[in-house]
């Protein structure tokens, strides 16, 4: 894929899958598959860092996890821009993206787009590709007091869809809509002309991502909108335990 077929799918009503990866292994498995795009989420400081939100993220994070993700595959990779990148002045945020982009990433994702206009327009007229991230934007943790759906009602509502036309005008791409409800991502969908994916926002975006630690299950953590594919926690044990069983008894090795 490149930044054009994104709007081709959706004209074209073919969707997109998109999950994220955070290493080489699996980004050469999925190197393999049907699977549309990647995302080198700032969720690895929760699937890889054992951290308790996206926010302890840092920069260097995100650039090795990209870096190492490129080296497994060449599917179209978007990487997050971490906690206060965006917030921190134009300067750092190009700074910033660009090292994503050397380290191999196609496109960067933003969360939210009120408040830094600069950087989003700045980075599209560099060259760099840019997805806004709206509705539950995990980098708002404590702003919004947990992760809780948005837009319920009418007049949040509306602000993410204002957020969502104005991602476009400044020349955003893609967007990014997680946890707000159906008849709000459909209404945005319908109303922009760039591709729409969705995290709990139901059936009517242009696409869907998925952490991928979830849905194979290997992450124990399952909100409702997640769908998984196989018990990994269990498939994984098994084969450790087998091993560990074979080791004390010499079946191992042979």
């Amino acid at each position: 894929m490149n930044t054009l077929d994104f709007t081709t799918y959706k004209r074209d009503g073919r969707k997109i899958s998109m999950v994220t990866c955070y290493d080489s292994s699996f980004a050469k498995i999925i190197d393999k598959t049907n699977i549309d795009t990647i995302l080198i989420g700032d969720s690895c400081s929760m699937v890889m860092h054992g951290e308790n939100t996206t926010i302890p993220a840092k920069i260097e994070w995100l650039e090795e996890h990209t870096r190492s993700v490129r080296n497994g595959t060449g599917k179209f990779i978007f990487a997050d821009m971490p906690f206060l990148t965006t917030r921190r002045g134009v300067d750092y945020a190009t700074e910033c993206a660009g090292r994503l982009l050397q380290a191999g990433a196609n496109a960067v994702k933003i969360e939210g787009v009120f408040g830094q206009e600069d950087v989003i327009h700045h980075l599209v007229m560099s060259g760099i590709p840019v997805m806004a991230h709206l509705g539950l934007t995990p980098q708002f943790y404590h702003a919004f007091g947990g992760h809780r759906m948005q837009g319920k009602t009418d007049e949040a509502a509306a602000k993410i869809v204002e957020e969502a036309k104005l991602a476009e005008k400044l020349g955003c791409f893609s967007l990014t809509l997680e946890c707000i409800p159906a008849a709000v991502a459909k209404r945005i969908t319908e109303e922009v002309g760039i591709a729409t994916i969705g995290i709990g926002a139901g059936f009517d975006c242009d696409g869907q991502v998925l952490v991928l630690h979830d849905m194979l299950g290997l992450s124990g953590f399952k909100p409702k909108f997640v769908k998984q594919y196989m018990n990994g926690i269990e498939l994984v044990t098994t084969a450790l335990n087998s091993y560990a069983a074979d080791v004390v008894s010499g079946a191992f090795p042979e």
